[in-house]
Order: C-alpha cells, then sequence, then structure tokens
C-alpha cells in the first residue's frame, strides 16, 4: 500500500502559537521521512461562526466549501490541538463543524468519511495540552473519522523548540515520526 497524503492543520491562529510551531515541525519531520503533508493555515479558510440560518440562507461560505475540498483530497489528517480550558479551541471546533455540512448532492460527512486522524499538541503546562485531545477524540470517531490511539502532547513547549523550529528533545520528535509514518499507512490502506 501506497503512503496516504495527510493534512495537517492547527486549532490556533495567535502568532507565535506553540501548536502551529508543533505543526512546522511535524512537517519537517514528514518531509524529512519522505512523506507527503499538506499544512493548512485556517486562517486561509475565514469561516463564520456556524450558524444554521446562515447555512440554510446562504448554502456554505466559499471558504468552507474550499476547505472541504482540501479535506477530500487527503485520506490522513494531523490536527495539532491547543487546549483551551481543558477542551477544544472554538476554531477548530468551528472548522469541524463547517466541514462536517453537506452541500445539496454532497453525502453526508463526507470530508471524514473513510479518513483516518491523528492528534499531536503543545502547551507550556506539564502535561502539553492531553486534557484537549479527549474532546477532539471524541468529536471526530463519532462523525466517522478513525482517530489513532498514538498522541504526542509537547509539555513545556516554551523550552520544546530550537531556533530552527525542530523539536529539542529526540524522544518527542521520534514519536511524531512514528506517528507520521503510522497516519501515512493506515491512510493509505483505508483509500479507495
Amino acid at each position: 500500500m501506497p503512503a496516504a497524503r495527510i493534512l495537517g492543520f492547527a486549532g490556533s491562529l495567535r502568532t507565535g502559537s506553540f501548536n502551529v510551531r508543533l505543526l512546522q515541525a511535524a512537517a519537517g519531520l514528514a518531509k524529512d521521512a519522505g512523506l507527503e503533508m499538506t499544512v493548512a493555515d485556517l486562517r486561509q479558510y475565514p469561516m463564520p461562526i456556524y450558524d444554521g440560518d446562515l447555512e440554510a440562507k446562504e448554502g456554505l461560505p466559499a471558504s468552507v466549501v474550499a476547505f472541504k475540498a482540501l479535506m477530500k483530497a487527503h485520506p490522513a489528517f494531523l490536527l495539532v490541538c491547543p487546549e483551551y480550558n481543558s477542551s477544544i479551541t472554538p476554531l477548530l471546533k468551528n472548522a469541524i463543524d463547517w466541514a462536517s455540512r453537506s452541500a445539496p448532492g454532497e453525502a453526508s460527512l463526507s470530508a471524514y468519511q473513510g479518513k483516518v486522524a491523528g492528534l499531536l499538541s503543545a502547551s507550556p503546562g506539564a502535561l502539553g495540552g492531553l486534557r484537549g485531545l479527549v474532546p477532539v477524540r471524541s468529536i471526530l470517531s463519532n462523525i466517522g473519522v478513525l482517530v489513532l490511539p498514538e498522541q504526542v502532547a509537547v509539555g513545556k513547549a516554551g523550552e520544546a523548540f530550537d531556533d530552527a523550529g525542530r523539536l529539542r528533545d529526540a524522544k518527542q520528535a521520534a514519536s511524531v515520526e512514528k506517528l507520521l509514518r503510522r497516519l501515512a499507512d493506515v491512510g493509505g490502506r483505508l483509500a479507495p
């Protein structure tokens, strides 16, 4: 089975976000491992807060249609998830919710069905955002995504990256690379 293309995105827009830095570090590890990974910046897909009345009146926003097309083109997702109050960020939840909506004539949950996801997080705290991965895992599982049991949470993220943006800790870097390889492998097996 060929390795699957991975779509990676972070649930943060903040300048200097540890999770965006972790996404970039993961993209570097994927490249070094010979894996194909597309990095999406959710700033490029601005979505209003999900509103069923807005959807009924105007349909899916163009940014949602574009983001869903990107998701459909990739069998594997890498979500890098900041933890807000032990849960998912509003940005990430909103993107997941909008992408779950069907356009006329489109199958339900078409951006998610038959897909696999891997989860990463980073936080200045010792747990590395681990608690926030629980609701992300639950949400994705409930909409048909196979979420890998492996996950990596990078604690003390203010010290985790070198000047080139790589993870300083070799064990953490190896864990992220292992997750990426598994994600690409499982995605390749699930792809039609």
